[in-house]
């Protein structure tokens, strides 16, 4: 089946040679040119990933971004023409996964996507089911839901990836360079504030107080573990 795509940009001709290039490689694409017509898409279609750009008509990226993290866990990938860590570091906290500065060459869209379609692949594969109870928190790794006392929450793609990793291992200290490459991919241009990031969001978002975690802990000097 092929893998469905959302492309979100104002600017046509960007779209239109994304479009072409994954349709290329058996993709079914769809487009989108402003930040209203990109949040409805997403709720009517159920897409394998979203590429986002974050300098968008009616809502920005980043607001599309956060507001369908409110219904879905699809991987994001923001488009940004601005090359700095902030804008970089926003879009992480908002819920995107991963992002590519403008100007970019197809081939690394490509790389990226196909990156994580592998890991989804591999992670669908498992054979047997795989679920963590600790407390009052489930972890379902198989249907990648998560509940707290018995109400869901909503993590990003990369959140649960990062939980799954470190519930699976209970109590293995992770440094922050490891867990970049297992979770991110070695291809990966980001650095280790990623993880910074996306544990800071996690904890927010499982922990009851996010300063004094119960799940989620800090080996100050080395790195993060799940305290079984």
């Amino acid at each position: 089946m092929a893998k469905k795509v959302l492309v979100v940009d104002d600017e046509k001709l960007i779209v239109k040679g994304i479009r072409f290039s994954l349709e290329q490689d058996g993709m079914e694409v769809t487009c989108a040119y402003d930040g209203e017509e990109a949040l409805e898409a997403a709720r009517n279609t159920d897409f394998d990933i979203i590429l986002l750009d974050i300098m968008l008509p009616k809502l920005t990226g980043l607001e599309v971004c956060q507001q369908i993290r409110d219904f879905s866990n699809v991987p994001i990938v923001m488009l940004t023409a601005k090359d700095n860590d902030m804008d970089k570091i926003m879009g992480l906290e908002y819920g995107a996964d991963d992002y590519i500065t403008k100007p970019f060459n197809i081939l690394e869209v490509k790389a990226r996507i196909k990156a994580i379609m592998r890991r989804t692949a591999v992670r669908d594969k498992a054979e047997a089911p795989r679920t963590v109870v600790h407390g009052d928190l489930k972890l379902d790794c198989d249907g990648r839901r998560v509940s707290i006392a018995g109400r869901e929450i909503n993590l990003t793609a990369k959140e649960f990836d990062l939980l799954e990793l470190l519930a699976l291992n209970p109590n293995k200290v992770y440094g922050r360079e490891a867990l970049l490459k297992l979770v991110w991919g070695s291809d990966y241009p980001g650095d280790v504030r990623t993880v910074d990031v996306h544990v800071r969001r996690l904890r927010e978002k499982i922990e009851k107080n996010p300063s004094e975690p119960k799940y989620v802990h800090t080996k100050w000097g080395v790195g993060y573990f799940f305290r079984a």
